[in-house]
């Protein structure tokens, strides 16, 4: 089990914001903020475990990104609906549309937005029927 994850970033205000924004939908919010060290914590408390996603200053400008794909669990297709416009209005790139991927399995329903440094972050639900 992964306890968190950081993610390095160009321009931390920036990319505050962006993530600030752009998950709440999903219950997180900004826990902790560290302006000397440029770090933000999120997650959906307070509390070990659920503090889960960081964002750090720093790192070079890469010309692509090593990060493939950063999901974020969401409870139901309107909660991947909502991150996805709170992430295109925070400033995030389309980059796939909310909606069913039968590719990865039936009931993968997510969206995909790109962040301010290009990482493709995603909101995923997995329907467990699909065909309502």
């Amino acid at each position: 089990m992964i306890n968190h994850v950081t993610l390095l970033v160009g321009n931390f205000e920036r990319s505050k914001e962006f993530y600030s924004r752009a998950l709440r939908p999903l219950g997180y919010r900004l826990l902790e903020q560290d302006r000397k060290l440029l770090i933000a914590v999120f997650g959906i408390e307070d509390v070990e475990g659920k503090r889960d996603f960081c964002i750090k200053a720093g790192g070079v400008k890469q010309k692509t990104n090593s990060l493939s794909c950063l999901a974020f669990t969401a409870s139901g297709k309107r909660m991947v609906n909502d991150f996805y416009r709170a992430a295109i209005k925070a400033g995030g790139k389309d980059n796939g549309a909310p909606g069913y991927r039968k590719k990865y399995h039936p009931g993968y329903y997510a969206a995909f937005v790109l962040d301010p440094d290009g990482n493709n972050i995603e909101a995923v639900f997995d329907d467990p029927d699909p065909a309502k």
